[in-house]
């Protein structure tokens, strides 16, 4: 249960935010305005320095905006902020009800391996590095999100991120925050990627029709934005590469995982030092022709998966056993100490990888690993070797040590050719789908209990990808409502036994869900009682004598603050109408500050109340501060960015 507690700091923030909110309320035109304001900086003190988490601190403004209806009288006012029936409107909204099916479809696809396939390509393409894997992901997501809505984009490529981190040691929270914001930024390369830009045609023609003939104004094209939104895009990208090392944060996310504590583990308790390593056989090769048990006899390793050259693979049970021969051209899969690896390779002319390939998706982290198992009495394998009962080949287990009393065997001869007794605790490597098995088997006790236990089912990917396309379809060209495209493409999911309904519960961020239905009330109440026109009107005033060039920037400023604590199409009607009115009073094209209004709502960046960014928060482990320091760097970019380039080519 979360519980209040400050410290100086949030104490000397507190007493500055209450001084600030009395001095706007002398300010304000209306004790409704004041309240409002109170409620803002009430939201931004509590995001900005975490009193309490992100998703209780939303939960309590909503809360507190409810309960205005029975403290009017107290606040002088007449009536509460917020219609109480209208309080719990953001758990049924369009936004909350397609993040809840776009999470559901993201799972599906990923249920089936789609995702798999698609994070093992990534990683064949760009490797394990930061600075390869970030732009090939950031930069399909921008691309797809210009398209498709953003939180969309980004929630099926959750899993793909997922599944990587997993491979690579790379943390989710080095690789989640490059991929939302450039899903935002994405939203900008097209007049269907964002909401905003979707409904600015809408209200254009509105404000054309109090407009002379001599100042109507000419709608958008689909691509009259692109070149803006490939730069913003492109900017994103490149943020995070050159910068990402100082502003992401380190700390792994809850589906991150490094394997370190696995690793330390068995090198403290059976001294095994062991790496996965992919070796090619060249035709040159001595090795070439030679069997699996051959290969192990050279040194001391274990050969734990195989892909021929006619491109067969051999891993795990009923595959890969010590009969089996390398071709020249083959490529071979070990487990051993990495100075034996390098002895082994270089006398037989091996051509060592320093990362896996071949064998990226197969011999995942998250697909495979170490395991540990006891033969218990009672165990008809008592009394046989591991060579007689073929362990690799019979049970998919690559046996690397047996720990029997006080003493651990890793030899290799030795070990398989010694009988098990009652006991004994092997120690090797196995597919989480092979120990998942086992753990049925009476043979064996088995100790890792700790291990993806994941039930992919590859034979329902027809029925997911059939759901997907017709979620996708419905979104693009048809005027179906979001939320009912992205649910039919979930119910889908479920209906057709993709995802049973617990497992589509689970895929839910109820976080999230939480989080953006509870700030709604709140950008209601900013638009209904006049605090945002108030807010708008009285900044614009202030530099209403400044160059055209900064008027349009504040315009944008103002938009980036409004979009930041209500919904962005909220944002968008509010200001188009004051931004077409000042364009017109300082000589400017009205429809470039239109367009200036509906690119700056997409400039979400500094707090989590963006549906992107609250879907990635948790996933990636991420904190109000993260998004400040790595969002305010992004924010300022977005802002030189979109004016530079709104006025290179308008």
């Amino acid at each position: 249960m979360p519980q209040i507690g400050f410290n100086s700091k949030q104490l000397i923030a507190a007493a500055i935010f209450f001084l600030a909110g009395l001095y706007i309320a002398t300010l304000a035109p209306s004790i409704e305005i004041a309240w409002v304001s109170g409620f803002l900086l009430l939201t931004i003190f509590l995001f900005a320095f975490e009193v309490v988490s992100v998703d209780v601190a939303a939960i309590t403004v909503m809360v507190l905006l409810g309960l205005t209806s029975q403290l009017a009288p107290w606040m002088g006012l007449e009536k509460g902020l917020v219609n109480t029936r209208s309080l719990f409107d953001g758990f049924a909204s369009n936004a909350v009800m397609s993040i809840i099916a776009v999470m559901i479809i993201g799972a599906g696809l990923d249920k089936t391996g789609v995702m798999s396939k698609v994070a093992a390509f990534i990683m064949r393409v760009g490797g394990s590095t930061e600075a390869r894997i970030i732009p090939i992901i950031s930069g399909t997501v921008g691309i797809i999100s210009s398209f498709m809505q953003n939180v969309g984009a980004a929630a099926l490529f959750l899993p793909v991120v997922s599944r990587i981190s997993a491979r690579t040691g790379l943390p989710m929270s080095r690789l989640l925050m490059p991929m939302g914001f450039t899903a935002i930024l994405g939203g900008t390369v097209t007049m269907v990627g964002s909401s905003p830009l979707i409904l600015l045609n809408d209200l254009i023609l509105t404000s054309n029709k109090a407009l002379p003939d001599a100042q109507q104004m000419q709608t958008w094209d689909l691509f009259s934005v692109t070149p803006i939104g490939l730069a913003l895009v492109a900017t994103g990208i490149l943020y995070f590469v050159i910068a990402g090392r100082f502003v992401l944060p380190t700390a792994p996310g809850k589906d991150g995982t490094t394997g370190a504590n696995t690793a330390d583990y068995f090198r403290k308790v059976y001294g095994l030092d062991y790496n996965v390593t992919e070796l090619l056989v060249p035709k040159e090769s001595d090795l070439a022709g030679k069997t699996v048990d051959d290969i192990e006899k050279l040194a001391e390793l274990k050969v734990i998966a195989i892909a021929l050259q006619k491109g067969e693979m051999r891993i795990g049970a009923e595959s890969l056993s010590r009969d089996v021969a390398i071709g020249s051209g083959a490529v071979i899969g070990i487990m051993a100490a990495p100075d034996v690896v390098k002895q082994f390779a270089e006398s037989h002319g091996l051509k060592r990888r320093d990362e896996l390939m071949v064998f990226s998706e197969s011999l995942a982290s998250t697909k495979a690993g170490i395991a540990e198992l006891v033969i218990p009495p009672g165990s008809e394998l008592i009394g046989k070797t591991p060579r007689e009962i073929w362990m690799r080949k019979t049970y998919g287990f690559t046996m690397l040590a047996v720990h029997r009393g006080d003493r651990t065997t890793t030899v290799q001869e030795e070990m398989g050719d010694r009988p098990f007794e009652a006991g004994d605790t092997l120690v090797g490597h196995i597919q989480w789908d092979a120990l998942a098995r086992l753990e049925k088997d009476r043979d064996f006790v088995v100790i890792t209990t700790e291990y993806p236990h994941e039930e992919l089912r590859p034979h329902k990917v027809t029925w997911a990808g059939t759901f997907f396309f017709i979620a996708l379809f419905l979104v693009l060209f048809t005027d179906t409502r979001l939320s009912v495209a992205l649910l039919t493409g979930a119910l889908g999911m479920i209906l057709s036994g993709v995802l049973k309904i617990e497992e589509a519960y689970n895929a839910v961020s109820w976080k999230t869900v939480f989080l953006l239905a509870s700030l709604i009330p709140l950008g209601l109440a900013v638009e209904t009682s006049g605090t945002a026109k108030w807010i708008a009107e009285s900044s614009l005033a202030v530099i209403g004598d400044m160059p055209v060039w900064v008027i349009q920037t504040a315009v944008a400023i103002l938009a980036t603050f409004f979009t930041l604590v209500m919904s962005n199409v909220g944002a968008t009607v509010l200001l188009v109408p004051l931004a077409v009115n000042i364009a017109i009073g300082v000589g400017a094209s009205p429809a470039v500050f239109a367009l200036t209004v509906a690119i700056a709502t997409s400039n979400s960046f500094l707090i989590p109340t963006h549906q992107v960014n609250a879907l990635i928060m948790g996933p990636g482990g991420y904190r109000v501060p993260d998004y400040m320091r790595a969002g305010g760097i992004m924010t300022i970019l977005f802002l030189v960015v979109s004016i530079g380039m709104l006025n290179l080519i308008f």
